[in-house]
């Protein structure tokens, strides 16, 4: 098991700006919506990370929904401005690996429709594709649909998603928008060159995911300090950095495997102490840090990892 503490226990990293303006930033911090559901979900999560999806994690997700000619799957691409091309392009995929899947696209004024509701009722899975989160969730937020999805996946369905549709799981989201120091409102940002409170702009997710928060695209594109902001501001919140072609998947049991051809990471400042808030400098001490390829497993409630091959 790769799970160390930072260099000994302790992350001091620094960040210019935040703390005068951090009282006027509260606000923006929403908390999650929990979903109504006191029961244990039946139904399996399939978190991919963005960029190329290796053939075995599709084939997994078409298996995991019932497999070859049982599998009913609906594609919900409200993600992306391209969502006609891009749930065509996840249609054709899927339907060649044996599934009969759907595009169900639709604005928030018709997520409410009993007709698509029926639709989704009907499904044994359901895929979110790439583009933008905040799109995703705008459309879906305190729907009809989301509940019916739920339903669905409390009964035994698969919920899947790549990039977006990764990072719209958990009950909080990171959208991609970052505060800069001087600025009062968020801002898309590619880079993120920064740790401290309040630098990160956190929404409601679609609450699939709990007591953790997901990023995507992580290794690849170098995220650490983004997670590294979140998790010590909300060290009650697992971070989970999933690379590019990797899944996490999330077992009816609460156990996390991850697939595919990369790895991920998880931050976990549950046991740590950090700096106080009007601290210039935020530190912490006791966070620990997993790096995880194919084949690991991870149990959220103990923090125990394994790694493939290892005892």
């Amino acid at each position: 098991m790769i799970a160390r503490r930072f260099a000994h226990g302790l992350i001091c990293l620094a960040i210019a700006g935040c703390a005068s303006a951090a009282a006027s930033r509260t606000k923006t911090f929403s908390e999650p919506t929990q979903p109504n559901s006191t029961a244990a979900p039946r139904g399996t999560l399939l978190i991919v990370g963005g960029g190329s999806q290796p053939d075995e994690l599709v084939r997994h997700f078409v298996d995991l929904a019932g497999g070859r000619g049982k599998a009913r799957i609906a594609i919900l691409p409200m993600a992306t401005s391209e969502a006609a091309e891009a749930g065509a392009e996840k249609e054709a995929q899927l339907d060649s690996l044996g599934a009969d899947s759907f595009v169900l696209n639709f604005p928030r004024s018709r997520a409410d429709d009993d007709s698509l509701v029926r639709k989704v009722q009907t499904a044994t899975g359901i895929w979110f594709p790439g583009g933008d989160q905040a799109l995703l969730t705008a459309a879906l937020g305190g729907s009809a649909v989301l509940r019916a999805i739920h339903d669905r996946y409390n009964a035994g369905a698969v919920v899947g998603g790549t990039s977006a549709g990764a990072a719209v799981m958990s009950d909080s989201m990171i959208t991609g928008n970052q505060f800069y120091p001087g600025s009062a409102a968020a801002l898309d940002s590619s880079n993120f060159t920064r740790v401290g409170r309040h630098v990160i702009e956190i929404v409601p997710g679609l609450g699939f995911v709990h007591n953790a928060i997901v990023d995507q695209h992580f290794i690849r594109r170098q995220r650490e300090n983004r997670l590294i902001s979140v998790v010590l501001e909300r060290p009650s919140l697992l971070g989970v950095g999933i690379d590019e072609g990797t899944a996490l998947e999330v077992t009816p049991d609460g156990k996390w495997l991850v697939l595919g051809k990369s790895a991920v990471m998880i931050l976990d400042a549950r046991g740590s102490r950090t700096t106080s808030t009007n601290a210039p400098v935020l530190g912490s001490t006791g966070v620990k840090m997993s790096l995880l390829p194919a084949g690991s497993t991870y149990d959220p409630r103990t923090g125990e990892a394994s790694l493939p091959g290892s005892r």
